[in-house]
């Protein structure tokens, strides 16, 4: 147990589609002696799929269960809150269900009032580090939602959210997110595209930067030739980057994208803003090699996760890498104790 006095920030953990490698990812990580230290930690989950998972894992990191609705948690370095009616999930078979969709979904809303909760609040969270969902799972629920993002940004009501992704080598902003390429024409607007050169900005300024450099892809091949393969990196894109420049952010652009990543990844731009998510992270993904984090900015609360999926094909055979959800939790840790200096500045 910890002292009362203890100023480790306090991290809130989602399992993720019980199905998938989520428990994993949780199990290994909690064994991180340094993370740890650094942190503690309030998983919302199941402790039988916990245990099962450290179990496969080969690793015995310890940890206190507590129900779910228990108003002042102990103070324990790991608590896992539990609800009764998905305390026996585990194991399960890695494909989507609807109980994983109800379970998965749940705990997500769990984490998300647990961090919007008063500073003083006993069962408050500094940050929330998402393990993967599966949207076929919440689907069978009958939840729509895309993904988290959408969700957290709603329940939140944060009045914008970009979608960034932070990598040793290459950061990457989205314009668009969860849509069809064919939609792109009637979803791109000036303002659209201005949010993540802005929020993009800003991620880089809480990062530590005193002035980012911004590079802004453009939509069409070569970056549409001056109009002759495509008008919207002049009719939108252009607009964007002006109206950004005017507000003293420096952003340059619209480049092609097949070589501006390159250019990003060798130092000369600290954000890249893509146009569309597979624009993006095709190339953050090849060149992350599984350090690549997602996180939400714009939102008032602090939310990471890693940046793949449920990987339903190797689940339960504890041999997932948990590094991806390590740097999730490091970020979620770095950028807590960054906000409470600055409020405490305030």
């Amino acid at each position: 147990m910890v002292s009362p006095r203890d100023i480790r920030p306090r991290i809130g953990l989602t399992m993720g589609d019980p199905g998938g490698i989520g428990p994993e990812l949780i199990a290994r990580c909690l064994a991180e002696h340094d993370l740890r230290l650094r942190a503690r930690f309030c998983v919302h989950g199941c402790p039988d799929a916990l245990a099962w998972a450290q179990q496969r894992c080969g690793i015995d990191a310890s940890w206190t269960s507590v129900p779910a609705c228990a108003s002042e948690p102990p103070p324990d370095d790991v608590i896992v809150l539990h609800d009764a009616q998905y305390a026996d999930m585990a194991p399960m078979d890695a494909m989507p269900s609807k109980q994983a969709g109800l379970a998965s979904k749940q705990w997500v809303e769990s984490a998300i009032a647990d961090a919007m909760r008063a500073p003083d609040d006993p069962r408050r969270t500094d940050a929330i580090v998402t393990a993967p969902i599966c949207k076929a799972s919440w689907g069978l629920a009958g939840y729509t939602w895309p993904g988290h993002t959408e969700l957290l940004a709603a329940r939140t009501r944060a009045r914008r959210a970009c979608m960034v992704f932070e990598s040793p080598r290459l950061r990457v902003a989205l314009a668009t997110v969860h849509v069809p390429l064919m939609d792109l024409r009637n979803l791109l607007t000036i303002g659209r595209v201005f949010e993540p050169i802005d929020l993009g900005h800003a991620a880089c300024l809480e990062l530590g930067m005193e002035r980012p450099r911004i590079a802004v892809c453009g939509l069409n091949p070569h970056a549409g030739e001056g109009g002759r393969i495509g008008d919207e990196e002049t009719r939108v894109i252009a607009p964007a980057i002006s109206m950004a420049r005017e507000r003293g952010i420096d952003a340059s652009g619209p480049f092609p994208a097949d070589t501006i990543f390159r250019d990003a990844a060798a130092g000369r731009w600290d954000m890249v803003v893509a146009m569309y998510h597979d624009q993006g992270l095709i190339p953050l993904k090849l060149l992350s090699d599984s350090a690549a984090v997602n996180w939400t900015v714009g939102l008032p609360i602090v939310r990471t996760s890693p940046d793949h999926g449920t990987a339903f094909d190797i689940a339960g055979k504890g041999v997932a890498d948990h590094g991806s959800m390590c740097r999730a939790i490091e970020l979620a840790i770095r950028l807590s104790e960054a906000r409470k200096r600055d409020s405490a500045l305030v």
